[in-house]
């Protein structure tokens, strides 16, 4: 079903059809944890739930489809997602990544990788020309994020593709916020997408889960392997929830882009705002290749306040529709400060080099009604007026 069918058709019927045994248009649940054997290393696909399950199965085709890969490769989230695109390779490679990576990807590499011997530069990816200068001989991979995560800087990836394809390395790709319905970093020459399948591709903020899809059968093969030996896997529960919500994925990133571009011009007129990040605004520096690269400008909206940390306190702690709290991508609009919470690993003066201001607050358009979202923004941004 890769190529034949749309996306909107795909979100609903890859990777699934009508349970055999019954007729169920809704596939079964396969909560067991072990498969009947006909005899001694005599099954039918399936043995036991940490190295394969039905339902995990089906999750994995729906979003390879979707993403144009040939194998997807489900985890218990998507920093175990993450964490085995790294454990891929060995201590002295070297990786680069964006300046401003996602605060959990970041303690990653950091963290744990680091000290077991991989080596990582992080440059300002909007830049072909710095890629290339921090390029090693033992450059292995290039970890991006389109759009960043909390600037919401753009990456050319159709650029990134050709460079890591002239230099042999590896183009993982972070899609979770924009989704494969808004942009395909598989077709610009991405050799893997992971996904954060706990926002967007759920849409409902009651999984969590990740997903690592590639069609590079070697890299898949490792990356089997190791969802098999650590064992990091989604549960079939969690993988049902996720296949439930990418039936609605196509509807709701039509409508969460058309929200947040509502929300984001307004604030983009209000004085107490001093910036707003958006790639769909005509202010956003990259929004050209926005218009070239993505569908869709997606749902996440940054935007820096005046008065920094009492204004972001004021903000979060008035408004009631957009609920102060971590994650995004679901049907509901949260609200969150990066400097104190998703980006509070990143040192201090890093976040201070790269931007991420303490008035800096990050926000997650759900799908409300338009006028409750831009009355609830402005009953907070009234609050910050007075502090």
């Amino acid at each position: 079903m890769h190529t034949s069918f749309e996306l909107d058709t795909l979100a609903i019927h890859a990777g699934q059809a009508p349970d055999a045994e019954t007729g169920a248009v809704m596939p079964p649940i396969h909560l067991s944890s072990t498969f009947a054997q006909q005899g001694p290393g005599q099954h039918r696909g399936f043995e036991y739930s940490r190295t394969d399950n039905p339902t995990r199965r089906m999750l994995e085709r729906c979003v390879a489809a979707l993403e144009g890969a040939e194998q997807g490769i489900a985890f218990a989230s998507g920093s175990a997602g993450s964490a085995a695109l790294l454990g891929t390779l060995s201590p002295g490679d070297h990786v680069i990544a964006s300046d401003d990576v996602y605060g959990g990807t970041f303690r990653l590499m950091d963290k744990v990788f680091a000290p077991q011997g991989l080596l990582f530069t992080r440059v300002d990816l909007t830049q072909p020309e710095r890629v290339r200068a921090a390029l090693r001989p033992n450059t292995k991979m290039l970890w991006v994020e389109t759009p960043t995560n909390p600037l919401l800087k753009l990456v050319d990836l159709a650029a990134m593709g050709r460079l890591c394809k002239e230099h042999g390395v590896s183009l993982i790709v972070d899609n979770t916020f924009a989704t494969p319905l808004l942009q395909r970093p598989i077709e610009l020459g991405a050799h893997a997408v992971v996904h954060s399948s706990t926002k967007y591709l759920n849409g409902h903020s009651d999984v969590v889960s990740g997903i690592v899809l590639t069609s590079d059968a070697a890299l898949a093969t490792r990356l089997r392997f190791l969802q098999n030996a650590i064992g990091a896997v989604p549960s079939p529960f969690d993988c049902y929830l996720v296949l439930r919500g990418l039936k609605t994925l196509p509807v709701r990133m039509r409508q969460h882009s058309l929200l947040a571009q509502a929300v984001a011009t307004y604030l983009e007129r209000q004085p107490q705002v001093l910036r707003v990040l958006y790639p769909g605004l005509a202010s956003h520096p990259q929004h050209a290749l926005a218009k070239q690269q993505m569908a869709a400008a997606g749902g996440m909206i940054s935007c820096e306040l005046r008065g920094g940390m009492a204004a972001a306190r004021a903000l979060l702690e008035t408004t009631r529709l957009f609920v102060c709290a971590e994650s995004l991508g679901g049907v509901e609009s949260l609200i969150e400060h990066p400097a104190s919470m998703t980006h509070a690993s990143i040192p201090a003066e890093a976040r201070a080099e790269l931007g991420i201001s303490e008035g800096l607050v990050r926000l997650s358009v759900g799908l409300e009604a338009e006028a409750d979202l831009i009355a609830d923004l402005q009953r907070g941004l009234d609050a910050v007026g007075a502090v």
